[in-house]
């Protein structure tokens, strides 16, 4: 047994906590391991400072349940959701799930929060291009999920050869530290990389790793000249000073000498504070640790029916219930399922939320495009850009 779990043994319940596998001994010895249930998965409450989060996951989530005697309704990957809104709402034995439960939630936590981070980057970002650069702050055998998640949330692109495949997306990168490093000079490592790599990929120079970022800018701009696309700044912070005013002595010193059209690229430790500050300034960042480890979406499963009768545990709302949402004035409301459709103050028919996802174990559509989820997911953020702005 490796320390990667296949995705067999998690479809297996061998990822499951303890105490499930345990529950369901106990429910076979009872005979209730085939009481029907229907439970729902939402968060109470967001990380700090958020207003929003961007449902991920569901895809994957969808593929785990597979083949089980269950339903499903939910949310649409990618679709933007508040606190206390059920994002799913699964029925069915609770033997087909209780030991899934671990694994659900797993990969809705962590999918949602990367994929929420990189929206609110993305947001403060504007037009302003988000590469992904945070697979080497993990695990590798994550890579993937943490630049899928990335990429649905908003950034442009992202840096993992595997990563960018998986999306159907062309990997971008500019070079390492090592290669100016080895080379022993950054105009020569610039100029070697531009006689060996595809003319297609674009000339963007690391200029923080020998010499003043304006100096070493200037050097490489007059010696690739029309070449030379952009140049990155990934100076660390022991020796950044203000990296804003770093920033803009190099535009200053670029534009003075005929090299506006060089884009100017960030990266380094950038969080959605830097993102915010610098936004104005450059052309891009390259953010990395801020999306891979995003804060998750804590989200809990909890059983609301118990053989068609509400029932919950203290705290939570009994009952199976829908998410209603105005496509004219954007309110929205938690319903109960039996409510039926609703409508507006504004007078507008209220949409649900919550739809047909499986039956008996069966996904009801197939999956959409990492690219078509991303588009989906930033014309809601615009829409909906704070709960403060919608109240």
């Amino acid at each position: 047994m490796g320390p990667i779990p296949g995705w067999e043994e998690i479809r297996r319940g061998e990822t499951t906590d303890i105490y499930f596998r345990r529950t369901m001994e106990v429910l076979r010895k009872l005979g209730k391991d085939r009481t029907r249930v229907t439970a729902e998965a939402f968060i109470k409450r967001m990380p700090g400072g958020y207003d929003y989060g961007i449902l991920s996951g569901m895809d994957e989530m969808l593929s785990l349940l597979s083949g089980r005697k269950i339903g499903l309704r939910a949310m649409e990957e990618g679709t933007l959701f508040f606190a206390w809104e059920p994002v799913f709402s699964v029925e069915g034995p609770y033997g087909e799930f209780c030991e899934m439960e671990t694994a659900m939630l797993g990969i809705l936590c962590q999918a949602s929060g990367i994929a929420t981070k990189a929206s609110r980057i993305k947001r403060l970002a504007g037009e302003k291009t988000v590469l992904s650069f945070g697979a080497r702050r993990m695990h590798p055998a994550l890579s993937t999920i943490i630049d899928r998640n990335a990429f649905i949330g908003g950034a442009d692109a992202v840096s993992v050869i595997r990563s960018a495949e998986f999306l159907g997306e062309v990997p971008v990168g500019t070079m390492p530290h090592a290669l100016i490093l080895v080379v022993g000079d950054t105009v020569e490592a610039m100029r070697a990389f531009d006689g060996t790599v595809d003319p297609a990929v674009p000339r963007i120079c690391l200029i923080d790793t020998l010499q003043d970022e304006k100096f070493e800018a200037l050097r490489v701009a007059e010696a690739l000249g029309e070449r030379l696309s952009g140049v990155r700044l990934d100076t660390p912070s022991s020796r950044r000073g203000d990296f804003r005013r770093i920033i803009q002595e190099v535009r200053w010193e670029l534009d003075l000498r005929g090299f506006s059209r060089v884009k100017i690229l960030a990266s380094g430790g950038l969080g959605e504070e830097e993102v915010q500050a610098l936004a104005d300034v450059v052309d891009g960042f390259g953010v990395g640790t801020a999306l891979s480890n995003a804060p998750t979406l804590d989200f809990a499963l909890d059983i609301v029916e118990v053989e068609g009768k509400p029932f919950a545990k203290r705290g939570k709302h009994s009952g199976g219930k829908q998410v209603a949402s105005c496509p004219a004035c954007l309110s929205r409301k938690v319903v109960p399922e039996s409510a039926g459709p609703q409508r507006c103050a504004c007078g507008e028919a209220m949409e649900n939320l919550l739809l047909p996802a499986m039956r008996e174990g069966k996904a009801l559509s197939s999956p959409r495009s990492p690219r078509e989820i991303r588009e989906r997911v930033l014309s809601q953020v615009v829409r909906f850009p704070s709960r403060k702005e919608r109240e």
